[in-house]
């Protein structure tokens, strides 16, 4: 008799981030603009769609989202070509789909997961038809994925989302680096990869006529926001460091963050956090996030399936580059770059698409369970 077994491991520190999340964005309500409503009763009523998205899947199985991950594939870069001719600016950008009544739509947010789901299938299938592969044949597969992420990666980054694409190729390399591949390739790429910067750099730095000719002004200023980061001030980052500073043992309290910064509920929702529960409360989280990392690494070394071993990989790879980024970039040590904190910072395609990742988690521990221990 088969029985349906959850993962507790992962199932509770999602929901004690749900509580977190909706907590700590009606405190930033203070410094939100009125007019985008009650951004805490909105990030709950996505965790409830979330959840039952999560139901949904557990009901499907991830089988279902692998033989459908081409198709995915497909209609995620379609979307991402009609924000470019059709969507709406919003700050300069064309990331989201406006929708009367429902908000706005991300659809890189959900190529995040449709990468995923089609490099793990890849893989599989590569594994599968070549026990011991020679090197014409990594390389053609190694070429293969390649295209199959710089593709929606291209698109992505002319709307423009840098992070979001930087985002894209480490769940690339996660999931490619525990694929089997000979570390010769990644040695090689590491060196071309190397050679490629060095000489966009040196243009930048000394030919920057050139380096505006050739890639734009666009890219040229975001480098230079990159690069400028540690040596200038900004009103974000500033007050972001005082709110943090200031905050103590404990915390200024509940709702009491002391002053105003930007995307406080977004990208900087770790520093209305801190201020308000200080530095006891930021150990509380971080043992949370933590905890949800060891589990999903503790997951991903057990027995199972190779395909899922590949998607496990890869949701670890961008959740712990996503964590260290949004919260390094927070206490200023690390650029400035519009990457959320999973889970916790505001955003219905984000937090969907978490809660997506979610339910394949739990698809995958409920099925080693199951395979495992039931007869």
């Amino acid at each position: 008799m088969k029985k349906t077994v959850i993962n507790f491991r992962i199932l509770i520190p999602i929901i004690l981030l749900s509580i977190i999340s909706i907590i700590t964005i009606h405190s930033a309500l203070t410094y939100t603009s009125a007019s985008l409503g009650n951004l805490a009763l909105k990030q709950a009523i996505w965790y409830a769609i979330g959840w039952g998205l999560v139901f949904i899947l557990l009901k499907l199985k991830n089988e279902y989202l692998y033989q459908l991950s081409w198709y995915l594939y497909l209609i995620g870069n379609f979307l991402l070509l009609l924000l470019l001719l059709f969507g709406t600016p919003i700050n300069n950008s064309k990331c989201w789909f406006m929708i009367p009544g429902i908000g706005s739509i991300q659809p890189s947010e959900f190529m995040k997961i449709f990468i995923m789901l089609i490099l793990a299938t890849m893989i599989h299938d590569f594994r599968s038809d070549y026990e011991n592969p020679n090197c014409k044949q990594e390389f053609l597969f190694l070429l293969k994925s390649f295209l199959i992420v710089l593709v929606p990666s291209i698109l992505t980054f002319l709307q423009p989302d840098t992070g979001a694409v930087l985002i894209y190729f480490i769940i690339y390399f996660s999931m490619i680096f525990v694929s089997g591949i000979r570390l010769r390739w990644f040695v090689s790429f590491g060196i071309l990869f190397a050679l490629l910067v060095g000489g966009i750099l040196w243009i930048y730095f000394f030919q920057q006529e050139l380096f505006i000719q050739l890639f734009g002004t666009s890219i040229f200023y975001r480098l230079e926001r990159i690069f400028n980061w540690s040596q200038g001030s900004g009103l974000q980052l500033e007050n972001a460091l005082a709110a943090i500073g200031s905050a103590g043992l404990f915390g200024h309290g509940y709702n009491k963050t002391p002053i105003y910064f930007p995307e406080s509920s977004t990208d900087f929702i770790f520093a209305v956090f801190a201020s308000n529960f200080g530095f006891f409360g930021i150990c509380v989280l971080l043992s949370i996030i933590l905890f949800l990392d060891i589990s999903i690494i503790h997951l991903a070394r057990k027995k199972i399936e190779d395909t899922n071993r590949y998607i496990v990989v890869g949701i670890l790879g961008m959740l712990l580059f996503q964590q260290v980024q949004n919260i390094g970039m927070t206490v200023g040590l690390l650029p400035i770059m519009g990457i959320t904190l999973p889970f916790v910072s505001y955003g219905g395609s984000s937090l969907l698409s978490y809660m997506l990742i979610v339910g394949i988690l739990l698809n995958i521990s409920e099925k080693k369970v199951r395979t495992y221990h039931y007869k």
